[in-house]
């Protein structure tokens, strides 16, 4: 009886490990306890920051960041001496605590210690925000922040459910990208790790217009984040050698499940 030959399994085995592996994209994290601030109980804000493969649920290590800043009325707040290192994993992240004292809308934003990244012999620097809107004011959550990318939200990142398109326009020096290329994973949270069907349903990826717009439609609540990649106009020295620099506009947005409709009260009457 004739026996298989083994070389062919292990190539295919070896491709299987690499190609699962290449399916993990890396993504700088905020992911605020709440997105939404309706009462003075929840004024307390929890900030967890990681660089994370969001939808594996798997990390890597987050150096402390080089700066960590809160932007409100056009004014930016440093945060940075607030964050206390958190393990999780065996890995390093960061936790923070924010205290809302007025209405308005708040961006947190994150800019990494850069990430050298052997497999890609680069250095990963991805810019990260996240939008919390307070007691009723989300003014100017479609106005940029400046910074040297980001990701614009065009639709109202306070107000998602899952199944709504989410709009956004990627910015690099205050100009937009042509044809951009977004990566999109969901988060599953903190505990959970997300089930796809293929391996390319774990990272989705979405092209901007000639503008750098473009549309994702998110098909189950929770976070979700987009992150624009490109080449950064500048290098990095690892080891005596310069390094190009993965240069990410990272953006975080929750989207919500919708509630169920309720009776009227008893003796209440429609208009």
């Amino acid at each position: 009886m004739r026996m298989p030959r083994p070389f062919p399994l292990l190539l295919s085995l070896l491709f299987l490990l690499v190609s699962l592996g290449t399916a993990q994209a890396h993504f700088g994290m905020i992911i605020p306890s709440k997105s939404t601030v309706a009462t003075s109980k929840d004024a307390e804000i929890g900030l967890s920051l990681k660089f994370w493969h969001p939808f594996a649920n798997t990390g890597m290590d987050l150096e402390k960041p080089k700066s960590f800043q809160v932007f409100s009325d056009g004014n930016a707040s440093d945060l940075l001496p607030s964050l206390k290192e958190v393990k999780e994993q065996g890995h390093m992240t960061w936790q923070g605590t924010y205290a809302v004292k007025k209405p308005g809308l708040y961006a947190f934003v994150m800019e990494p210690t850069p990430y050298f990244e052997k497999e890609e012999d680069c250095f990963i620097v991805h810019l990260t925000k996240v939008y919390v809107d307070a007691f009723g004011d989300d003014e100017g959550w479609d106005a940029p922040l400046g910074l040297k990318t980001e990701i614009v939200p065009l639709s109202r990142p306070g107000a998602l459910y899952a199944g709504n398109g989410f709009r956004g326009q990627v910015l690099t020096n205050g100009k937009p990208v042509s044809g951009a290329e977004v990566e999109v994973e969901w988060y599953p949270g903190s505990q959970l790790r997300g089930v796809a069907p293929a391996e390319s349903m774990i990272t989705q990826t979405v092209k901007a217009d000639e503008e750098g717009t473009f549309v994702f439609a998110a098909p189950q609540a929770g976070w979700w984040g987009f992150a624009a990649l490109q080449d950064a106009d500048y290098t990095l020295k690892h080891e005596d050698a310069e390094k190009k620099v993965e240069l990410g506009a990272v953006m975080w947005v929750e989207f919500h499940k919708s509630l169920p409709p309720e009776p009227l009260a008893k003796g209440k009457k429609k208009n």
